[in-house]
């Protein structure tokens, strides 16, 4: 299958709409740094020129600041914000995301799809610098698309913030010069850590249709919301509520072309690891992923507008007991 650079994503005045999510990132990265203070971030220039924003390790950070993480993880083809809503009568702040180009934005930018490891240094790598280096490739022979853009911006999910020789490792597989690299970093266990993994809740329920066959170029867009889990001083247990945010109480409308069968496994109870918060499973399992149902990693609700039949359909429910029990949240007063 050929893959092609720069696909439409519409028409203006009779001509295609190309887009490169590393340009339209790069945009995002700019403003971020124009109000570092405000955002309570700190960029770094190292000696090879590359650009490392911290968002969380050596700083606070902040909830716009996780906003801006989240729309630069998804290339600049989605928009995300902050509101304070219940579970039960307990309130939390909520993201909310949105995407019409939810293929290209989810998993040809947003999706984690890179493990970075040079060294003693790892990473989770998510965003568009993955569409220059094709990490993993069947993502984008699948949605048929690649980037092609002389900078690359890259999110990292690390407590550590990457030298000269991780930057050296992305730039070349990203065919990049390394001063053109530019790296936002944000540990799991941080508040912009907590707002960004919430903001994939659209991203999982698309990547879960790809793993199940349905071509996902037929969702035409996407939009979610999930609280922001609350903010734990260590990395395995904020890895677990960060995503019982989305597993137990996200919320997924898709807009599609046409509803396939496949849709109907898609809300996190159709995986048989369903039930309990994802630390305890995640214990259990001698914190081996691979032991875990990889079909758990969905939103707890979805649904799907059909746009072939006009029909809508309502798959899943939200689980307040799981959830709260998860955030572990103690009343006083």
């Amino acid at each position: 299958m050929a893959m092609v650079l720069y696909p439409s994503v519409g028409v203006m005045d009779g001509e295609p709409v190309m887009v490169s999510v590393n340009e339209n990132a790069l945009e995002i990265v700019e403003s971020m740094l124009d109000w570092e203070e405000e955002l309570k971030i700190r960029s770094h220039k190292l000696d090879n020129g590359a650009t490392v924003i911290d968002c969380g390790v050596d700083v606070p950070g902040s909830l716009e600041a996780g906003i801006a993480f989240t729309e630069v993880c998804m290339g600049g083809l989605g928009n995300a914000s902050l509101n304070v809503d219940y579970i039960e009568s307990v309130p939390f702040t909520f993201i909310h995301v949105s995407t019409d180009q939810p293929a290209i934005s989810c998993l040809g930018a947003q999706k984690a799809g890179w493990q970075i490891k040079v060294g003693k240094y790892f990473a989770m790598g998510s965003g568009p610098a993955r569409a220059l280096a094709l990490k993993p490739k069947k993502t984008y022979e699948r949605i048929e698309y690649e980037d092609d853009f002389d900078s690359a911006v890259i999110a990292l999910e690390s407590n550590r913030l990457p030298d000269e020789e991780v930057i050296k490792f992305i730039a070349e597989e990203c065919d990049v010069e390394e001063d053109e690299v530019y790296a936002l970093v944000a540990p799991t266990a941080s508040i912009v850590g907590s707002v960004q993994v919430s903001g994939r809740v659209v991203e999982t329920a698309i990547f879960k249709l790809a793993e199940l066959g349905y071509d996902v170029r037929k969702v035409v867009s996407g939009i979610g919301r999930a609280p922001v889990a609350p903010v734990v001083n260590d990395d395995l247990k904020s890895m677990g509520i960060t995503n019982d945010s989305i597993i137990y109480y996200g919320s997924v409308v898709l807009t599609v072309e046409e509803y396939g069968e496949e849709m109907d496994q898609l809300p996190s109870n159709r995986s048989r690891d369903y039930g309990r918060p994802f630390y305890v499973i995640f214990k259990e399992a001698e914190f081996d992923f691979y032991k875990i149902d990889p079909y758990m990693f969905a939103p707890a609700q979805v649904l799907v507008n059909d746009l072939k039949e006009g029909k809508t359909y309502e798959l899943g429910t939200l689980n307040s007991r799981v959830i709260l029990e998860s955030y572990g949240v103690k009343k006083k007063g």
